[in-house]
């Protein structure tokens, strides 16, 4: 379990975050320069918090009150950097070992062998990292931060340096990785949600130095309570509320439905573009007549742009229907139950 509610001014910077994590994969999802990347500093003793408290199970890490403050070499946390941060000097068996102290030299080389074979990077033993690839580099700091053993893994941005089109294939190798031999928490940062959601159990969204929402991943998908959480997990469609009327909000004059009641301080509606159907026909309620506005294409999907009562929405749809929506007279639809009511 991993206990953080810490509190660190860095110039006009104010990072201020709380969360308790018992188990699983949390991804750390926002913008550039909201503090994802000082709060993994801070827990890995990197960065000292002005105030607070940072604990592993009942392990006080850093306390302000208590005057503790644990040296990064003995908090027993793995932390694998954006760029890998390999020792360009050390090959590839010697950057994998270079934390284990105290071993026999033949129980060393057995556990670095194991790691080699688990990270399947079995003969490049004497190679450096100059001559490895991105992906190889980054299973060798994979397996230097494991062999230790540590009770908490921090990821930070561990794909960002990689190609698009080996990303998918090393982001499933990685969890492969981290299932068999890893059993703490781990915190990984990244930028995509798309990526969060493949490989995390929950996730935490940040703004601006403070930790927003944090859930399992399907409920802060489905459930961003703001529009910043809204944006950051990809909600394409987030509109100002005019007026609530029970179990309705009207947006621009446009009468939206919902399947439970709305609370009059609810600020915005949302709805994901994936959430939004073409039917054939007019049929109850949150159905309109729409005008195409554009249409840009994905390399397996179209997103549409409608407008409704100058109200503009994206649908995102498959490519193969986008013809049939072009030429036939069809009606929009939003669910009420896929609507997003947010503060």
């Amino acid at each position: 379990m991993l206990k953080v509610n810490i509190d660190k001014t860095l110039g006009n910077f104010k990072l201020n975050v709380a969360f308790l994590v018992e188990k699983g994969i949390v991804g750390i999802l926002g913008p550039s320069g909201c503090g994802k990347s000082l709060t993994l500093q801070a827990i890995a003793g990197l960065l000292k918090p002005d105030s607070g408290m940072i604990s592993v199970g009942d392990r006080i890490l850093f306390s302000d009150a208590e005057k503790i403050d644990i040296p990064t070499r003995d908090r027993k946390i793995g932390y694998v950097f954006q760029n890998y941060a390999l020792f360009p000097h050390l090959n590839v068996a010697e950057n994998i070992g270079f934390g284990l102290k105290g071993l026999a030299k033949k129980e060393k080389h057995n556990k670095i062998s194991e790691m080699l074979e688990m990270v399947q990077l079995t003969g490049l033993e004497t190679r450096y990292p100059n001559e490895l690839s991105g992906g190889q580099q980054q299973r060798v700091a994979l397996a230097r931060t494991l062999i230790t053993k540590p009770d908490i893994l921090l990821l930070d941005e561990p794909f960002s340096a990689l190609d698009q089109h080996v990303k998918k294939h090393l982001e499933l190798e990685l969890l492969d990785i981290i299932k068999q031999s890893f059993s703490g928490v781990v915190l990984f940062v990244t930028h995509n949600i798309e990526e969060a959601y493949r490989l995390c159990d929950y996730i935490c969204l940040y703004e601006r130095g403070v930790n927003i929402q944090y859930g399992k991943k399907e409920e802060v998908l489905a459930s961003p309570i703001s529009k910043a959480a809204a944006q950051i997990v990809g909600c394409e469609n987030v509109l100002p509320i005019d007026t609530v009327e029970g179990t309705s909000v009207l947006v621009n004059a446009v009468q939206l439905h919902l399947n439970r009641a709305v609370a009059t301080r609810t600020r915005y509606v949302g709805i994901h573009s994936y959430d939004i159907a073409f039917i054939p026909k007019k049929n109850g309620i949150n159905t309109f007549q729409y005008t195409i506005t554009s249409i840009v294409d994905g390399i397996d999907h179209a997103t549409i742009a409608v407008s409704i009562n100058d109200i503009l929405l994206k649908v995102r749809v498959s490519k193969s229907l986008v013809t049939e929506i072009c030429k036939k007279e069809l009606i929009l639809y939003l669910p009420p139950e896929k609507l997003i009511l947010m503060d």
